[in-house]
Parts: C-alpha cells; sequence; structure tokens
C-alpha cells in the first residue's frame, strides 16, 4: 500500500474519502472536525450524531456532504469533544478507518493528524502510532493512504516515522 505525506488541506487531496478525527458522540465542534463541517454542510454532522455513539477503536461512514468526496470516515480518539486522550486511542482511531474504508471498497483515503489537537498527544507519538497502524494493515481494495496536514510539525513527524 502506498503511503504518500502531503502538507496542506485535506480538502484539496485526491482520494475518494477523508478522516474525521472524532469524538465518539459525532459532535464536530473543533479542528479539522469543525473544517470538514463547513466544506460538507450540517448534514454530515447529522449523519454522524445518528450513529453514535461511536465508540473508540471502531468508525462510521457518512455521505460527502458539499464535498467531493464520495464518504467520511469518523474515527473517534476521544468518548466526548475536548478531552485529553492516551496515545493509544490514535493506533485504534487509525486502525478503525482503515478497516471501514476497505470494507466499503475506498482505494485511497486521506488521514489527517489524529490526537494531536486537544487530544494532546505528541507529534512525533501520534505520527509513529499512526505509520505503525497503516504498515501493519493488510488491506483488500485500500491502495494509498495520504497523510495529510496543515500543520508542518505534524508532516515532519510523519516523514520522520517513514
Amino acid at each position: 500500500m502506498q503511503i504518500t505525506v502531503v502538507q496542506g488541506n485535506i480538502l484539496e487531496v485526491e482520494a475518494q474519502a477523508i478522516v474525521n478525527a472524532a469524538n465518539s458522540l459525532g459532535i464536530m465542534g473543533g479542528g479539522v472536525a469543525r473544517v470538514i463541517k463547513r466544506a460538507a454542510g450540517i448534514g454530515v454532522e447529522q449523519e454522524a450524531v445518528k450513529q453514535a455513539p461511536i465508540p473508540v477503536g471502531t468508525a462510521v461512514l457518512t455521505s460527502g456532504g458539499k464535498t467531493r468526496f464520495a464518504g467520511i470516515i469518523h474515527a473517534p480518539t476521544m468518548p466526548r469533544p475536548a478531552m485529553t486522550i492516551d496515545p493509544q486511542n490514535v493506533a485504534k482511531a487509525t486502525k478503525a478507518a482503515l478497516l471501514l474504508a476497505d470494507e466499503r471498497g475506498f482505494t485511497s483515503l486521506a488521514i489527517p493528524g489524529m490526537g494531536t489537537g486537544v487530544g494532546g498527544v505528541a507529534h512525533a507519538e501520534a505520527a509513529a502510532l499512526m505509520v505503525q497502524a497503516i504498515k501493519a494493515f493488510e488491506p483488500n481494495s485500500l491502495r494509498s493512504v495520504i497523510l495529510v496536514d496543515v500543520d508542518t510539525v505534524m508532516v515532519e513527524a510523519w516523514r520522520k516515522s517513514l
């Protein structure tokens, strides 16, 4: 599986689906979630909330809303909004997103930095956990994972982990 690192906006990458580093309630309040909601429309948050609670280590799929993406995968790193998390939640959320993307037949998936905002996980640790989860994953349909973030520290951490 090809892993690409990109500095930029997740909404501008070429992928079939994107990941929202979510909370278990499906509320898209801050960080990347707010950026995605602004572009996709409130309906995407409503779709996610209807599927809540979404336990950490699982993920749900919503439409892409007003974006060009076929779907948005909501993979919680935290039970409630704005919580400090255990770094292992990053690995669990990454694996859950990969599993759901693969099950749904997506060939390409864009993933932002997970858990490094309000979650409080150090960029280097989050990057290492994400890369480890991606490399350990054995896909059926998924061929490409794009790690994308506006944060240069996150991008450099992924590059070092790879």
